[in-house]
């Protein structure tokens, strides 16, 4: 499930709202770019970083990239259908060519025992690529991901076949957006709307204000830490939400409004949604601490509870049918 913090599914909902009155219709599902990643070691297991990777594809079009300090590469934006022919250098080492492969819609090809041999000598490198480096090569990607270029779109996926994330990766994810300067953004606006309808029942003015600025940045960190991370980690879940882009719109409406109680496991297989139901659930359990004696008890657990499901459910109903065309860094992968 996308977590986003409520400040900042609240801004997100007003302006994608908005957006949608800009438009007639809703575009034709985009084909899934296919990817090619590595990692280049010699035969001892050392990393070989700033190996040459280049990428010809049946049309004469090159492609290419350079391993970086972990020896690790990744070239995406391949079109699917088309014959890519992968040619790893470097320094010392003889050219090595693979096969011509055609990659599907969305594939990530992974190079895996792909051996150069040293010149002169009968040592050779390995070209392979672990689960934990893709991962960390999609978070990176997803993390550039921002609505109209500036809202956090972070706890989204594109690729349907994306790599489970580890626990350091999920909790990496969930502190990079709950310290985003639009997350903060969002807690001032929704702050200032719970000043105008004097709720909580704190004091009002500037100390007021300052009360209930805190208690919904603290709101939306027990929700990002326990559902996008904590949970997850335990659980073996998968705090994305996967966009699913293609079938009818019936499918893709049933996929959106699952998500909230339906994720994806580690394991790749779909589970009940423990980890996103925990987090609202902790949400407002936790934030008996600090509320107001007049506004704790139950009702507060559950009236927590029920805005953050509801606003999961409209964000991946957005997310499913709208904001992928005001995403840049999603859009441009296409």
């Amino acid at each position: 499930m996308a977590r986003i913090a409520k400040p900042l599914a609240t801004l997100f909902v007003l302006i994608a709202v908005q957006a949608i009155g800009f438009t007639q219709r809703l575009s034709a599902p985009a084909i899934q770019p296919a990817h090619i990643a590595g990692t280049v070691t010699d035969a001892n297991g050392d990393l070989i970083p700033g190996a040459t990777i280049h990428i010809e594809t049946s049309e004469q079009n090159l492609h290419s990239a350079i391993a970086d300090d972990n020896g690790f590469f990744h070239i995406d934006n391949l079109a699917p259908g088309k014959s890519y022919q992968v040619t790893v250098s470097a320094k010392g080492f003889a050219d090595w060519k693979s096969p011509e492969v055609v990659l599907a819609p969305g594939q990530f090809d992974l190079l895996n025992n792909v051996k150069l041999a040293i010149l002169g000598e009968t040592t050779s490198v390995t070209v392979v690529a672990t689960r934990e480096d893709l991962a960390t090569e999609q978070v990176k990607v997803e993390e550039q991901q921002r609505v109209l270029g500036f809202i956090p779109n972070f706890y989204v996926s594109y690729d349907k076949d994306a790599a489970p994330l580890s626990a350091r990766l999920k909790f990496d994810l969930a502190l990079r957006v709950s310290v985003d300067p639009v997350t903060f953004a969002g807690t001032n606006f929704l702050a200032a709307t719970n000043q105008a309808a004097h709720y909580p029942d704190y004091v009002e003015g500037m100390k007021g204000y300052g009360q209930r600025l805190g208690s919904v940045y603290a709101n939306d960190l027990t929700d990002i830490l326990v559902g996008g991370a904590i949970l997850p980690s335990v659980l073996h879940q998968d705090p994305r939400y996967f966009y699913q882009g293609t079938g009818t719109k019936r499918s893709r409406l049933l996929h959106a409004l699952s998500s909230p109680v339906i994720c994806r496991g580690d394991n790749g297989r779909a589970q009940p949604n423990y980890s996103s139901l925990g987090g609202y659930l902790a949400s407002g359990a936790i934030a008996n601490a600090y509320y107001p004696q007049a506004n704790r008890g139950p009702g507060l657990v559950f009236h927590s509870f029920a805005i953050d499901f509801s606003a999961n459910i409209a964000n991946a109903v957005l997310q499913e049918f709208v904001v992928r065309r005001f995403t840049p860094a999603a859009r441009n992968r296409n």
